[in-house]
Order: structure tokens, then sequence, then C-alpha cells
């Protein structure tokens, strides 16, 4: 029975070589120069870290940038809160997404069934398996998920004939 993952994972040795190219700007430029500018990467988690929320706002920047060269997308990134720590010093976590959330699998889910599509999705650990008769229907419901779920950036792999 033809089949197909929907995943969602970042390349994290490219998201790494971003961090990594980001310090390495932040470093050189002139007006991060005798600052506290700075970003690290812990599992799936950038923390950036500077003196104010215009500086984290150019640290982002930086990232976002360097990724997008990487082709990685920005997506993937989560921003939350932007937090003091202490003196004047703001920190703001960054989590990369990993694995599809059991929400947006349902969506994925009712999307398709909404469709009439002679498809099923399955959600199995941070990725939703979708099984058909045809590959055609295959091809169609993954038209259908890109076009449904466009805030997220989808892959499709483990394609099955």
């Amino acid at each position: 029975m033809p089949s197909f993952d929907t995943t969602l994972e970042a390349d994290m040795v490219e998201v790494k070589n971003a961090v990594e190219q980001t310090l390495k700007e932040i470093g050189t430029r002139f007006d991060f120069k005798g600052t506290s500018a700075t970003l690290e990467l812990k599992d799936k988690d950038i923390t950036l870290i500077g003196d104010s929320d215009f500086q984290l706002q150019q640290i982002d920047d930086i990232l976002r940038n360097k990724l997008t060269k990487r082709k990685v997308d920005v997506r993937f990134l989560d921003a939350g809160k932007v937090e003091k720590i202490g003196g004047d010093k703001v920190k703001q976590v960054l989590k990369v997404r990993n694995g599809i959330s059991t929400e947006d699998g349902k969506k994925i889910q009712q999307a398709i069934k909404a469709s009439k599509m002679k498809v099923q999705a399955a959600i199995q650990d941070g990725k939703v398996r979708v099984t058909g008769a045809k590959r055609d229907d295959l091809q169609a419901a993954m038209a259908l998920i890109r076009k449904e779920m466009s805030e997220l950036p989808l892959g499709y792999d483990n394609f099955r004939d």
C-alpha cells in the first residue's frame, strides 16, 4: 500500500553552523564591541543574550539571515519571551521545532478527512503517515497538506509505492 510520512525536522547541523557563523559575526561587528551580546545552542534551544531588546533583535536578525543562507526555514524557530537576567542584560530563548505536535497532526488529519480523498492519515510520534491506494491520491494529499498547513515548514519523506 503506497504511503508517505509528513515530518517537521530542521537540519540541526546547519542550525549549529548558522549559530557559529552568527557568533563569529557578533565578534567582528563594531556595534557589538564591548557588549555582552552572545548566543548559544543547547540541544534544540538557542539562547540569545544581549544588553537591550534592540540588541536582541539585531542578534535575532543576524541568526535568521544566516539560517536562510544555509537553507534552513526560519519557521522552525519559536521565539520565547524576553526575560531580564540581572543588571541591564536580557535573554530570549528560541526553540527549534522538531516533530509535528499532536494538535497540528490532528489539523492535518481533519483536512484530509474533509477533502473526501481516498487516503488515511495516522499520527505516529511526531510524524503523520498518509496511506492510500494510488500514488496520484498521495500526491494530491501532499498538495493539500502543503496548502492547508502553510505556516509549518513540513517535509515529506519515506515515500513508498
